[in-house]
């Protein structure tokens, strides 16, 4: 990371009431990246990842309260009001949801559904809204666009709902996009398809994207950098290689050893034991603790402060020389 980051993520908090109480679904998160950069987010469901995706952006439910900093190019995305925002998202930072079938409008063609972000954003004619609709399906490669622009989602085939939604993503030409898992549900050939194309465009329109998935695999080919997070918080970041090679916190070795690993001899895959902990209790020492085996008396009482462990690599465990030696 520069001092000149795009996007600059400090001390962000996100909770929700709901009638069990308060659920804190992100606590305290930090991230940045600069331009043309790809940084993985990962963790296991409920860690927060896709809620500090819609934090940043500012599309949470109205029972959500957000506090921190998300600087954007030097302007802070949650307190500018509604207007200067809606010039941003959309145009400068787009979104691709993780389920295509429950974010595409049914009863609009995919044709209006870019027209309506070139509308918002791109200040062009119809005929020139057009053409640039049937670029975008060019780009994306999705085939036979002049038909396909009056096709409905329901029309198109998984995958290429995931490509029309990429199309509509990239109709302002953004230079931030968030890949909230844009391959889940999809078939191993057509994910892979996916992140080609995303990479690619990535790649040719010199975009900056923050990629949430699950799987570790996705994040070792196609990011610089990653987030390890858990329980709302980033307990572990730094350049890909680095952390997958030498993880500092239990948690990221934890996922690391749940993996199937290649080689000729066949290995018993290592579940990571127990469940996550409740957000909405008071979470008191290292929210890991329950589940780690390398606990220490102070992860019980303490949280961990989150420390550059080596350059740029960080991680919040007190057990990180342990886990690293293991």
């Amino acid at each position: 990371m520069t001092g000149t980051s795009l996007l600059s993520v400090e001390d962000l908090r996100v909770s929700f009431a709901t009638p069990r109480g308060t659920v804190r679904a992100v606590d305290g998160v930090g991230l940045a990246i600069d331009a043309g950069e790809i940084v993985g987010i990962v963790g296991e469901s409920g860690s927060g990842k896709s809620v500090t995706l819609r934090a940043i952006t500012r599309l949470l439910r109205r029972n959500a309260t957000v506090a921190g900093r998300a600087a954007w190019r030097g302007r802070d995305l949650l307190t500018l009001p509604e207007r200067a925002l809606r010039e941003i998202r959309g145009r400068e930072v787009a979104m691709i949801f993780q389920e295509p079938m429950a974010a595409l409008n049914p009863v609009l063609t995919i044709g209006q559904q870019i027209d309506e972000n070139l509308v918002a954003h791109g200040g062009l004619d119809g005929r020139a809204r057009r053409a640039r609709a049937l670029e975008l399906f060019d780009l994306v490669g999705i085939a036979s666009g002049v038909q396909r622009l009056g096709s409905y989602p329901h029309e198109f085939s998984g995958g290429m709902r995931q490509r029309a939604m990429i199309a509509i993503a990239l109709a302002a030409q953004p230079m931030l996009l968030l890949a909230d898992e844009p391959t889940t549900a999809l078939d191993v050939t057509i994910q892979d398809q996916i992140l080609k194309l995303l990479m690619r465009l990535a790649g040719e329109l010199g975009m900056a994207m923050i990629l949430v998935t699950h799987d570790l695999g996705v994040v070792a080919e196609t990011c610089g950098r990653v987030c390890v997070m858990y329980a709302g918080r980033v307990v572990e970041a730094g350049p890909v290689a680095a952390v997958f090679a030498r993880p500092r916190h239990a948690y990221t070795a934890a996922l690391l050893r749940s993996m199937p690993q290649a080689g000729p001899v066949r290995q018993k895959l290592v579940p990571i034991p127990g469940q996550p902990p409740r957000l909405d209790q008071t979470l008191q020492g290292c929210p890991f603790e329950p589940r780690c085996g390398f606990v220490e008396a102070q992860c019980r009482t303490a949280a961990p402060a989150f420390l550059e462990t080596s350059p740029g690599h960080w991680a919040a465990c007190w057990a990180s020389n342990r886990v690293t030696a293991s």
